[in-house]
């Protein structure tokens, strides 16, 4: 491979450590901005050859403007990483957990409900606290820990108000008494590059590095890095950051990005994470 295209919507430190990465390696990666980049599905006006080489590395922030994105480029005949396919499951959280759940790894215990009264029927049967999260988005963002019902009626009036159908759509889990941090483990191609604690910050019960959680490294046994590997292939491989929680009887994976920033990750891992995602695009290309 001498040339691949970085699809991005906003330029972060990732994007850019994987742009310089490639200099160094004398491959040209070029950079296109999905925002202002439209493109033809019939018809040619704006046809994609000429501005995308045969790889595409998929980077946006939106989750469906990357995912719509990456369905046209397919279409053409293009190698997007990650796919339409695995960036469809790791952008909804409960798709991800009907695919966990369908190969036998651990993952919490999860009800979907879809109006108020079904929501409070199935928060009253896993217990409180209960965990609720909107089915796509990430950092955190709208995750809330309910204590009680009192609380579960005045969070579900609130979402029911929102003129999003999504909003409507209640993803419950048990909430998991874990210790005040979770894993988190960068894969790349079926390679573990990265495997990290991160601790949550003295004023919030989440993890998320965007809401001030704090990193450090962290060795999985060999038993856990085969059930890392296991999800990843659930979701249809490529390059992923796999979140899990640890109980009394091993580990709990609940999470998976598809577009996972490793900045972090970075620090506390002895693989340069941006060449490990070049090499792995180096062997999409020979397939």
């Amino acid at each position: 491979m001498s040339s691949f295209t970085i699809l991005y919507d906003r330029l972060r430190w990732e994007e850019k450590a994987i742009y310089e990465e490639a200099k160094k390696q004398g491959i040209k990666a070029s950079l296109v901005d999905a925002k202002s980049t439209p493109i033809s599905v019939v018809g040619n006006d704006f046809n994609p050859k000429g501005i995308f080489e045969e790889v595409v590395l998929q980077r946006t922030l939106s989750h469906f403007r990357g995912l719509y994105y990456a369905s046209v480029l397919e279409s053409y005949g293009y190698k997007v990483i990650n796919s339409f396919k695995t960036s469809l499951i790791c952008g909804n959280k409960l798709l991800t957990t009907i695919e966990l759940h369908k190969r036998g790894i651990p993952t919490p215990r999860t009800i979907i409900a879809f109006s108020m009264d079904s929501a409070l029927k199935a928060m009253d049967e896993i217990g409180y606290p209960i965990v609720m999260k909107p089915i796509t988005g990430s950092w955190g963002r709208m995750v809330v820990k309910i204590r009680d019902r009192k609380e579960a009626k005045a969070i579900l009036e609130t979402k029911e108000l929102i003129p999003d159908p999504l909003q409507q759509i209640y993803y419950i889990q048990e909430y998991i008494s874990r210790p005040p941090r979770d894993i988190r483990v960068v894969i790349v191609g079926g390679t573990i590059v990265a495997s990290v604690y991160r601790y949550q910050p003295e004023d919030d019960w989440r993890t998320n590095v965007a809401r001030g959680g704090i990193i450090k490294p962290f060795k999985l046994s060999s038993e856990h890095e085969e059930l890392f590997l296991r999800a990843a292939e659930a979701v249809g491989g490529g390059i992923l950051g796999i979140d899990a929680m640890e109980v009394n009887e091993g580990i709990l994976i609940h999470e998976i990005n598809s577009n996972v920033e490793f900045r972090g990750a970075s620090q506390a891992s002895d693989k340069n994470i941006p060449l490990e995602i070049i090499n792995y695009l180096k062997e999409v290309l020979r397939k």
